[in-house]
């Protein structure tokens, strides 16, 4: 009997290493394996939307999906800048992602069931709960979208928008024009020069894509908001360990702000003694460890690019050109009344 059970704790001990050794190899394989022999990671971004990924008059990329992708990089590097974008329409995106020419896909990006279930992605969470709205020229005197019969819509190709206009308009049975294009700037200039009567996307993407028209003031944004848009950054399926480091660095920004855990406060906090932000700081655990990062993993994102609230704040926060207040919002904190909530380091 003690030899079996000799027997039986050694061969426990011996699954228990093996298990453990498959584990350490897995991140050493795999898209952070691959991202880390390369020195950077490919991001797939919008062709230029104001607030969440577009180029500066520097040629900088900015935006929230923009810090997203630069808070993976600290993750991973500890270098914020240790990312390259590559700019994509709503068309060309997913194929980006799943053959393999970006890391991830941080563009203002609907999570649906079809996307998530059929086209071999995983959404790492949500970084901007939106819903989509239309705007329409001030001198048509339209109030409401129910006064829409018979209009002209622009929106993109390849996207939820044209789903759900088609459904909207249906169920309230109006008759109405697609007029849809692939890039984003296409749409736009559509719009403008008279091409349609209706502009149609996410409200954030009306706020953003408002500023570049001739005249920004003499275009209004209907009250009725017909969808559910939660935005989030995307990776491919199969690859845990990626998907791990995506999702938590998310969590990691989100946390930081619930914590009061910032850029200015993230070097002092180090040596809190509240064990809930010593797990986030990693100065206590091996929570980055586990995911095949440094433990100081989450110190980096939060000193190099910023908790959520940062990022939100500079990026399209009420003080911004987009003037998106958080405050009475759903993406305010869920300490705030808002939807914002992640799971927590433990």
């Amino acid at each position: 009997m003690k030899l079996r059970s000799a027997m039986g704790a050694l061969t426990a001990l011996g699954l228990a290493l093996s298990a453990t050794t498959a584990f350490s190899a897995a991140h050493n394989e795999g898209t952070l394996g691959a991202v880390e022999a390369k020195g950077s990671i490919q991001c797939g971004v919008s062709q230029g939307l104001p607030g969440f990924s577009n180029k500066d008059d520097a040629g900088n990329w900015t935006g929230i999906d923009v810090d997203y992708c630069r808070a993976v990089a600290a993750a991973v590097f500890g270098d914020s800048n240790a990312v390259k974008f590559t700019p994509l329409s709503a068309k060309e995106r997913f194929t980006a992602l799943s053959s393999g020419e970006v890391d991830i896909l941080s563009r203002n990006t609907t999570w649906t069931m079809t996307r998530d279930t059929q086209l071999g992605l995983n959404f790492a969470g949500v970084n901007y709960y939106d819903g989509q709205g239309m705007m329409v020229p001030t001198s048509l005197g339209v109030t409401n979208a129910m006064e829409l019969d018979g209009a002209s819509i622009c929106t993109n190709t390849g996207t939820t928008t044209e789903l759900n206009i088609t459904d909207f308009f249906r169920t309230n049975n109006m008759s109405f024009e697609l007029v849809a294009f692939e890039k984003a700037d296409e749409v736009v200039a559509a719009y403008d020069s008279g091409r349609c009567d209706v502009y149609t996307t996410d409200k954030s993407g009306i706020a953003a894509q408002r500023l570049k028209l001739a005249d920004p003031a003499a275009h209004t944004i209907l009250p009725e908001t017909i969808s559910k848009e939660p935005l989030g950054p995307v990776v491919r399926q199969g690859d845990d360990g990626w998907f791990n480091v995506a999702r938590w660095t998310l969590n990691c920004m989100i946390n930081a702000e619930e914590m009061g855990v910032s850029s200015a406060n993230v070097g002092e906090m180090m040596s809190s003694t509240n064990p809930g932000i010593a797990r986030l700081l990693g100065t206590e655990g091996t929570f980055g460890e586990n995911i095949g990062l440094a433990n100081n993993w989450c110190a980096n994102i939060i000193s190099m690019v910023g908790n959520y609230g940062e990022t939100y704040e500079a990026n399209v926060g009420a003080n911004t050109p987009l003037k998106l207040a958080r405050e009475g919002s759903v993406n305010a904190l869920w300490t705030n009344g808002g939807l914002m909530y992640a799971p927590p380091l433990r």
